[in-house]
């Protein structure tokens, strides 16, 4: 039952990248280009993202756990730390190169030909990779 809930969970918010159009690289881009054709719609879904998960935070402190009677899981760790800011600054990077992140990329290579399926391949080596190449740069700082 829980990977039928994860399944129409990824539909809908699928569904909802392409209605949105956030699966438009140009669209996202647009978003980034603050000197140039700035394109505001990122923000209203953004703001559609962020408003029913702040809902659903506050929904947990009520209830004892999820419908299907699992746990919740634990609230993000709010601390700036090395991580968290050079992770985010690749993201950002990366998200402002391909205008492509995650979710629209998994949904872009299904349509968008070559390109998409290249970027998404690249994509998971990195994320397959960043485990083994952070475990070396903590060893490699440990030894200096």
């Amino acid at each position: 039952m829980r990977n039928l809930f994860a399944a129409l969970a990824g539909a809908i918010f699928g569904l909802g990248l392409l209605l949105s159009g956030m699966t438009d690289t140009l669209k996202v881009q647009g978003w980034l280009d603050l000197f140039g054709a700035w394109d505001p719609t990122l923000a209203f879904v953004m703001a559609g993202a962020i408003l029913p998960m702040a809902i659903a935070w506050q929904m947990t402190r009520v209830r004892g756990g999820s419908v299907l009677g699992t746990a919740f899981p634990t609230k993000p760790d709010v601390r700036l730390d090395p991580n968290l800011i050079f992770g985010s600054i690749l993201f950002g990077a990366g998200w402002a190169l391909a205008g492509l992140c995650p979710g629209p990329a998994m949904a872009t290579a299904t349509f968008s030909g070559a390109g998409g399926l290249l970027f998404l391949l690249a994509m998971v080596a990195g994320m397959v990779a960043a485990p083994a190449l952070k475990t070396r740069i903590a060893r490699l700082g440990a030894a200096a």
